[in-house]
């Protein structure tokens, strides 16, 4: 029997398998930042234990830093708290810190993989669980908690049980204007939010090989939103491209790549569940209620409830109560009010580049704001080395500095209360954007359509 790209990584990591319960698995890498590892460090001063391998964690700010005017003091008070203990504890412990002001801080999920520190065949942890990211490399990549930081931290390892094994295999050509984004979204939309809960997703098919590294980023971002583990994608030519030259990558690199391109799932491989989705079938998405997995093309109705069961139309409702929309109703036309495009799944060069590109020339609707928010220092000056900012700004796009922003209201940058926000982000839970703020889960194309139309817009439309 073959073995799946999870097994061949998961056994290289095991360092001990406990009898009838999890292994000890080794983490290559460990990635912090300022929200999840204040805890994990007094734990650490309490123990009176060293960081184990400190060359091995990489620490940034992203969540709690303002996008506006970096250069001065943090104004809320529990942001500026949080990435000043992340200053200390890095420099007490050891621990390399990109902050604020450094060329190389931004978004956690963005900076190791544009450094190269992401590398095929790692396992990959971080107290966030969009850490899923990296698994676009071939990795075996997940968020823990804060309690499991501190193991880290000081051990190097971790203790996981071994989940099932899931893969989704799209195949076919997409339609224009139909993205990774909107590939991900329908997965979410078709097997709901808790659909792959306790798998670790493997991605594969003709149109996931055709993606770029952003693009499988951006997948792979999402897994954590139908409830996996995390995803993961086998390495090819593409990722070895994307990582050649990178400030990170191994010196050698030809024999790097030469081990890197053993990790693929064999022929005869067997997953515990496999699905095969249609490429041409998709559409742009968007999501409509209060989780991602309540997701509709464009061009489709909200659903009605009726054929939901007692309990499941009591919070299909409530979701709709909250997001004031009714079952029935057309999305497009739907008016918003801001845009919010940025986040650890659609911040990189890629995005704004195709942003750009489509409102080149054009003006933004009146009456709508629109934030782009690149997800590091290093796309927020590739952005300008290409033009992009002054395209951006001449459309009356605001571009703002690195960090997590709206996509999770733990900043300065919010949503006020029952505005409609289409953000590129990976979550649309009540008050995520800020109390009562109604977030819609879309591309970067189709938030700038919006953007352009001040309204709900297929995208195709404008393209054509």
């Amino acid at each position: 029997m073959g073995k799946t790209l999870f097994d061949k990584i998961w056994e290289k990591h095991v360092v001990k398998q406990i009898s009838g319960g999890p292994a000890v698995l080794y983490i290559d890498r460990h990635f912090i930042h300022e929200v999840t590892s204040p805890q994990a460090f007094d734990g650490l001063r309490q123990r009176k234990l060293p960081v184990f391998r400190p060359r091995q964690v990489v620490a940034t700010a992203d969540h709690n830093v303002p996008t506006l005017n970096q250069h001065l003091p943090i104004k809320e008070a529990m942001s500026r708290q949080q990435v000043a203990a992340l200053v200390q504890n890095c420099a007490e412990f050891g621990i390399e810190l990109y902050g604020l002001g450094h060329p190389y801080q931004g978004i956690v999920h963005v900076i190791g993989p544009e450094l190269g520190i992401t590398q095929p065949g790692m396992t990959i942890v971080c107290g966030d669980s969009h850490t899923s990211t990296h698994g676009a490399f071939g990795t075996i990549a997940f968020g823990i908690g804060t309690s499991e930081v501190e193991m880290v931290l000081a051990t190097q390892c971790l203790m996981q049980s071994r989940p099932k094994l899931m893969r989704i295999n799209v195949d076919g050509h997409l339609q224009k204007g139909v993205t990774a984004k909107d590939i991900i979204l329908h997965i979410i939309a078709k097997i709901s939010a808790s659909g792959a809960t306790g798998y670790f997703v493997e991605y594969a098919g003709s149109t996931i090989r055709s993606l770029s590294m952003e693009g499988r980023m951006t997948i792979c971002n999402m897994s954590i939103e139908m409830g996996a583990r995390g995803g993961l994608i086998a390495p090819d030519q593409t990722t070895f491209d994307y990582l050649r030259n990178k400030p990170y990558a191994p010196a050698n690199f030809d024999a790097a790549v030469a081990q890197w391109a053993e990790l693929y799932s064999d022929a005869d491989a067997s997953f515990d569940l496999e699905l095969h989705i249609d490429a041409a079938s998709i559409e742009p998405m968007i999501t409509y209620g209060t989780n991602p997995g309540m997701g509709i093309g464009v061009k489709q109705l909200i659903p009605q409830s009726e054929t939901l069961t007692e309990q499941e139309k009591q919070s299909f409702r409530k979701a709709l109560q909250y997001m004031g929309l009714q079952e029935g109703q057309a999305i497009q036309g739907q008016k918003i009010d801001y845009v919010f495009i940025g986040s650890c799944t659609n911040a990189r060069i890629e995005d704004l580049r195709a942003v750009a590109a489509l409102v080149k020339g054009k003006q933004k609707a009146k009456d709508v704001e629109v934030w782009i928010v690149p997800g590091s220092q290093q796309v927020a000056a590739q952005a300008k080395a290409e033009g992009l900012d002054q395209v951006l700004e001449a459309a009356g796009f605001q571009l703002r500095q690195a960090g997590c922003s709206a996509c999770l209201g733990m900043n300065e940058d919010k949503i006020p209360a029952g505005k409609y926000c289409i953000a590129t982000s990976n979550r649309n839970f009540e008050g995520r954007q800020g109390p009562n703020a109604r977030t819609m889960l879309a591309s970067p194309l189709t938030a700038a359509a919006a953007a352009l139309t001040g309204v709900v817009t297929d995208v195709r439309e404008l393209l054509n």
